[in-house]
């Protein structure tokens, strides 16, 4: 068993762990594809319990409440990404990003545009042009504030880098806000340098009842895929009838 504790500065939701980033910690560990799965809201700025357990990583905090868990994955799960953007493309796609005119999450690590680079990651991923509604796209460039020794960046920064851009393809396409990240199944295929422009794609994949499933790629400025994952979002909240599946083709 180690402690960790999930500093307010990754926060996603003002006063919980952004998703992606936690799912990178459990899963920064495990070699592989890894599924990641959040099962409660994770506290800030508090000790909490990691443990392997039959092959899984468990994060738990008081009084042992589960929090999430990740296992090593077959990776059947994992989407076969679609061709990048130009750089210049994901450029413009970043400039359409809704939450530049509305504060939507404005101090998220990942997307929130009210974080110093350095602080946030500032994911801004936007519509890209030419494709479908629910395809988004943007330029992220690490900041060396993040680089381990090596100048790399850490796995679960990818993670993070990963986790908004999902969500904000199903808000480009339905118009509504509000899910929260339930399960994420990712791999890090080559983590990024300091200072190194890379591309991140999101497309909608289905819909099932109040489960949103999204693609997300992130690739190098030439077009190398250095990390893909899956991701099933829960909506929150009432909302319209909608048909028990729909994908986006990309």
């Amino acid at each position: 068993m180690s402690k960790v504790v999930i500093g307010r500065q990754f926060c996603g939701p003002p006063n919980s762990g952004n998703g992606g980033y936690v799912c990178g910690v459990l899963a920064r560990d495990i070699e592989g594809p890894v599924t990641a799965v959040l099962r409660a809201p994770i506290p800030l700025d508090a000790p909490l319990s990691l443990t392997r357990l039959d092959g899984a990583v468990v994060l738990t905090g008081a009084e042992d409440r589960l929090i999430g868990q990740g296992a090593a994955s077959a990776g059947a799960e994992l989407p076969d990404p679609p061709p990048p953007p130009s750089l210049e493309a994901a450029q413009a796609a970043g400039r359409r990003y809704l939450g530049l005119a509305t504060p939507l999450h404005p101090i998220c690590f990942t997307c929130g545009a009210e974080r110093d680079d350095g602080d946030g990651l500032r994911v801004f991923a936007g519509h890209l042009a030419g494709r479908p509604k629910g395809v988004v796209a943007a330029v992220w460039t690490p900041h060396a504030a993040f680089a381990d020794p090596q100048g790399l960046i850490p796995s679960e920064i990818v993670w993070a880098a990963l986790d908004c851009p999902g969500y904000f393809a199903w808000v480009e396409q339905e118009g509504r806000h509000g899910a929260l990240l339930g399960t994420m199944t990712g791999e890090v295929i080559r983590r990024p340098k300091a200072g190194e422009d890379c591309i991140v794609l999101a497309w909608t994949l289905a819909r099932d009842g109040r489960k949103e499933t999204a693609g997300v790629a992130l690739y190098s400025a030439s077009g190398e895929l250095m990390a893909r994952a899956h991701q099933v979002w829960i909506v929150m909240g009432p909302r319209p009838p909608q048909p028990a599946e729909a994908a986006a083709a990309v």
